[in-house]
């Protein structure tokens, strides 16, 4: 039987002694593209970054591959939020995607020919080819996540931990984005997403899980994406939201693209 791609036993983690994942048991099968959702401080980022042992946490066990992180590293990418980097820090865009490939070179190795045409290709992948040579500080926010995602896929993980990554991207981002991974699950890939778009989850997603705090449920989302499991997800939210989506979905208004800082 195929190890899952993700088994989370009994964790539990807290910033200043106040719990933001309680007590999380879970387990996400292979080559799916599933999304995170879960109200603001429902601990969505919180639990990737549990994942990626970048927080310590106060109980629990995570397994990839049935294996702890350090027994599998090269095969996991993680994408952080755009608005976590320093986008000042002076370097191209080439120079960014071509940091997948540090996993593979080690710390003195060079890249070789193989590798430059690997990232020059990855960048057509997300359509920046063009922007190889830009400083990433001079570019735009769907941009910038654009860099993010080639700096992934250079990295040729099998699985791949995106936090928010549509967001503040402008519509044609969104798409390209969606496509690619859409394009990465028929090749096998496992895709997990931090996702806050309610209307979009029924479209983007295979499986979901709703969080917050604790797993609400988890599954294929066609059988989790129910008025009750959303409504004991996300409480008395869940109508101003729904009420807010529609209203934007109504004006025809797309995400505004946020500027570089």
């Amino acid at each position: 039987m195929t190890a899952p791609i993700l088994t989370i036993n009994d964790l539990t983690a807290s910033y200043q002694r106040k719990p933001v994942l309680w007590d999380v048991n879970l387990e996400l099968p292979l080559g799916k593209i599933i999304g995170i959702i879960g109200p603001n401080g429902a601990g969505k980022s919180t639990l990737l970054k549990a994942i990626m042992e970048l927080l310590p946490l106060d109980s629990g066990e995570v397994l990839l591959w049935g294996e702890p992180l350090r027994e599998v590293r090269k095969k996991v990418s993680y994408v952080p939020q755009r608005e976590s980097v320093d986008w000042d820090f002076p370097a191209s865009v080439y120079d960014v995607a071509m940091m997948g490939r540090y996993a593979h070179l080690g710390l003195f190795r060079r890249p070789r020919a193989a590798d430059k045409d690997l990232v020059m290709h990855c960048l057509e992948r997300v359509g920046i080819a063009t922007l190889a040579h830009r400083q990433i500080a001079q570019l735009s926010g769907g941009q910038q996540q654009r860099v993010f995602l080639a700096r992934a896929l250079a990295q040729e993980a099998d699985l791949y931990l995106l936090d928010e990554p549509f967001s503040a991207v402008d519509m044609a981002t969104e798409a390209t984005l969606l496509d690619l991974f859409k394009e990465m699950g028929a090749q096998g890939k496992s895709i997990i997403v931090v996702h806050h778009d309610l209307q979009s989850v029924q479209q983007y997603f295979d499986w979901s899980v709703l969080l917050n705090v604790r797993v609400v449920a988890a599954g294929p989302t066609r059988e989790v994406l129910t008025n009750a499991l959303l409504q004991e997800t996300y409480g008395s939210r869940l109508t101003l939201l729904t009420e807010a989506t529609h209203q934007l979905h109504q004006q025809g208004a797309p995400p505004r693209e946020q500027e570089p800082f």
